[in-house]
């Protein structure tokens, strides 16, 4: 399974060995209706039956839609300051000196912001930024606030043990890029925008850590390899997202746009939620492309979907490769 992440290096634990043993057959044609999981995951089946580990993934996905609370307090933690800072920084008015004060409390988040800063994606000058201070003038409340969310989010992701780091590097990534384009993309409220996307996925990560628990029951080399797997996952993780986004008390737009998002096989008409189903669809192509996973028919007609042409999308191709 290497080839699913070109940054990957080799990993040598029992349980990596374990999971490559080969329990499914050949790959078959990637799955147009659930992209995402065609990077994560072999499939094996255009429709059919479950497997024992999937349906297991199932049953406890299905737990978790039904007591989201469980999962928020127990599988998925946000740090309790995220939506705090967040406020705080969306704020003009808000004070300068106890915002850094407050940010500085945690010297992880604030190396994590410094990394952000300095980092070649978002670097804007060949002079390093050095403190948190330094960064708010030079960048503004606006980029800030994205660092910090940004960086506060990525603690929500730690996933054990290290062959199932590798998932989770797929969709901290791929939220990374969402993130941006959908600031991108957003005509109205960039910001809202960003952090939206940095959410969206969130889903899928309790879902991972799900299958985590699964994995202890399976046999071994068991792997999630049926479509029906990854399209019940595709519908299930972005409803479970919303759910996660009003446990977490966001505010109440979060939720109302994940539950847009959710609805399968359709694609939302204004609002956030489009903005972010555009900006999922290019990031999907994107990472497939770079797997070399999509054919070009293929990606001509999921970016006329997206409603991009061929030279954007090439564009934005080259600046997502760098997250």
């Amino acid at each position: 399974m290497e080839q699913f992440h070109p940054r990957q290096t080799p990993i040598a634990s029992n349980t990596n060995r374990v999971m490559q043993q080969q329990s499914c057959p050949p790959e078959v044609a990637i799955d147009l209706s659930a992209l995402f999981y065609s990077l994560l995951f072999p499939s094996t089946q255009l429709s059919g039956t479950a497997n024992e580990l999937e349906k297991n993934v199932f049953r406890r996905v299905e737990a978790a839609l039904s007591s989201p609370k469980a999962i928020a307090e127990r599988v998925l933690k946000l740090p309790t300051q995220v939506a705090a800072l967040d406020q705080q920084l969306a704020d003009e008015n808000s004070d300068t000196k106890a915002l850094l004060s407050l940010i500085e409390r945690d010297p992880v988040l604030s190396v994590e912001v410094l990394k952000l800063c300095n980092s070649p994606l978002f670097k804007r000058s060949d002079k390093e930024i050095t403190s948190l201070q330094l960064a708010l003038v030079q960048l503004g409340r606006e980029q800030m606030r994205r660092f910090v969310t940004t960086a506060m989010m990525r603690k929500v992701i730690d996933i054990q043990p290290i062959y199932f780091r590798r998932f989770g590097s797929q969709v901290w990534r791929h939220s990374m890029q969402v993130a941006y384009l959908s600031s991108e993309l957003s005509q109205d409220d960039p910001d809202t925008a960003f952090l939206l996307g940095l959410l969206h996925d969130v889903g899928k990560i309790a879902i991972f850590k799900l299958l985590l628990e699964a994995f202890k029951q399976a046999e071994p080399g068991e792997q999630p390899c049926s479509s029906l797997f990854r399209q019940v996952m595709t519908a299930k993780s972005l409803s479970l997202s919303a759910l996660l986004a009003r446990y977490w008390e966001l505010p109440s737009l979060f939720e109302a746009e994940l539950s847009r998002l959710a609805i399968v096989d359709s694609k939302p008409a204004g609002g956030l939620a489009e903005v972010v189903w555009r900006a999922n669809l290019i990031s999907e192509c994107s990472m497939l492309f770079e797997a070399g996973k999509l054919k070009p028919e293929q990606l001509d007609k999921l970016l006329f979907d997206a409603a991009i042409d061929s030279e954007t999308f090439e564009q934005m191709h080259h600046k997502l490769v760098q997250f």
